[in-house]
Parts: structure tokens; sequence; C-alpha cells
């Protein structure tokens, strides 16, 4: 399994990462533009996929069409359940080539989709039609990265298999560029102050509308990325309760715990070292939040022994 976590330094791929951010921000946003709103902006993520990361099927009239980052053959695959397939190829080019070439194959699928204009979370925020600067592609680096997904999207799943309240989906997050869970203790949050670059204060409001213990890996924070951990609200106590393993540490400034990717990669046992990580920070939140854990936690072999 050691083999199902490839290294890939940040440092190695940066250009290619900051250029693939505003390209999923862009397929997002089609996706944002068609479907209605699912709770915390659920409906707008992309998701892990055996060939990259996936819109999932998107409404359209009476029709739905779907986008796919194909981070195997390099194109992004635009299906239309009435008008067939258009592909563009990945290659190094500007954003604002990317968002032509995208706009035309909806087009020619007959699919309409007006985004807003410009990236979210990120600063300087340069309109999507005006953005050369950013234009790199590799598509080796691309490929280990959606690699570094499948993997934490696998033990995260079955993290999230452990909990029977309301959680979300492994899903990718755009306006970030993270892979997240989050999971809910059914009460209610204070109002989110915001702060956010370029992301409107509502936006968060209605992100962090519940209490929550959200976990998720992306590509910064370490050598190789970072996977993360936080609460919010944060309850007190929460920087300095034990989490394991070795290596996972609270970050102040992030105002959550952290846990480099390449300690998760060079451990002896990788799903086992991320499976620690998740599970001892959610207890952190749990336990001094006081969730109930006895009714929103549950075996997930529970039935393993009627099939």
């Amino acid at each position: 399994m050691r083999g199902a976590w490839p290294a890939l330094r940040v440092a190695d791929w940066t250009d290619t990462r900051d250029t693939l951010h505003l390209w999923t921000q862009i397929v997002g946003k089609i996706r944002m533009a068609q479907a209605p709103l699912l709770n915390h902006w659920w409906q707008v993520t992309l998701y892990v996929s055996p060939r990259g990361l996936t819109t999932s099927s998107i409404p359209y009239g009476g029709e739905v069409f779907d986008i796919e980052f194909d981070f195997v053959e390099h194109q992004l695959v635009i299906r239309s359940s009435a008008a067939g397939t258009r592909t563009v190829a990945l290659h190094p080019m500007p954003v604002a080539e990317f968002l032509d070439r995208t706009m035309h194959a909806l087009a020619g699928l007959g699919l309409e989709a007006r985004i807003s204009a410009r990236p979210n979370e990120v600063d300087p925020a340069i309109p999507f039609a005006q953005d050369r600067e950013h234009a790199a592609y590799d598509p080796e680096a691309a490929h280990l990265f959606w690699r570094q997904l499948v993997s934490a999207h696998r033990v995260m799943g079955e993290f999230r298999a452990h909990f029977v309240g309301k959680v979300s989906p492994v899903h990718f997050w755009w306006g970030a560029m993270d892979l997240a869970c989050t999971r809910f203790s059914g009460r209610p949050a204070p109002r989110h102050p915001g702060g956010a670059p370029n992301c409107a204060d509502w936006v968060m409001v209605e992100g962090y509308s519940r209490e929550l213990s959200s976990c998720g890996f992306w590509p910064g924070g370490g050598e190789e990325g970072a996977f993360y951990a936080y609460a919010y609200p944060e309850p007190d106590g929460f920087a300095g309760h034990p989490v394991g393993p070795e290596g996972a540490y609270y970050s102040a400034e992030n105002g959550q715990f952290l846990l480099p990717y390449e300690a998760v990669r060079a451990a002896p046992d990788p799903d086992g070292a991320l499976r620690e990580f998740l599970h001892s920070t959610y207890e952190a939140a749990a336990d001094l939040g006081r969730w109930d854990r006895a009714a929103l936690e549950d075996d997930p072999l529970r039935w393993d022994g009627h099939r």
C-alpha cells in the first residue's frame, strides 16, 4: 500500500498547482451556476473519480451533463445526456484560453453557463478572461496529485463511514483546492466572521452555520502538502489536546491541526497513520465540544455478519 502514496514536492509543481487551481474554479463555477443550493454549498464541489476530478451530473433543463478532469489522458471531458461529448486537451495554456476553450466546448453541446468572472479565496483575483499569467501544466505532476487524492479519499471515506449523524461527502473544494470531509454535531454555530480573500462573508456564514469538525488534505502546509483538521467553533482546550500520529501538531497560524503528507507517506502503515490523525482530531473536537457521540457514531461493520 505504500506505493499508493506517491511523493510530490509542492515546490516542484507550484506553477502547475496554481494554474490547475484556477481551472478547477472555472469548472466548479459552471456546476454552481446550474445546481440548486444544498446546505453548506455542497452542490458546488468536485469529486475524486477513477480518472481525475468530476462534477458528477449537473442538471440542465430536462437533461444532465457532467465535466471531468481526466488526469490519465489529460483532457477535460464534457458529456451531455442529450448531445454527446466534447473534450479539451489539457496542456500548458493561460487561464483565459482554458476558459475560452471550455465555454466553446459547452456551446458545442448546446449548453450555456454564465459564471462569476473572478476566482475566489485567492489574492490577487485576476479575472479569468484576463489571466494570461497562470499557464503551466505538468501532466506528470497533475497525475501524481490525483493519485494523492485517490489515497486520501479512500481513507477519508472509511473514516466517514463511522459517523451516522450529518456528514458531508468526501469532496473537493475548488475555492481552497482541498479535499475535505465534515462532520456535524447537530447544533447551530455562532455566526462566522468571514474574512476569506475575495469571498463574500455571507458565503462563509452559510458554510459554517452548524457546529462542525472538518478534516482534509491540500497541496500546501508541508513539503508535499498536508492533512488538516479543525473545529468550528473551536472548543476550549482543542489546541492542546493530544493527537496522533507522531508528526501531527497544532498550527496557531492556521488555527488547525496539521500532519505533513510526507509523514503519512513515509510511515510503516500510511493508511493507519492517517486514520489515527482523523480519529484523534475528531475526538478532540467531539469530546471537548460535548457532542453526543453515542448517538452520532456507529460501527460501519455492524451488518457484516448478515451478508
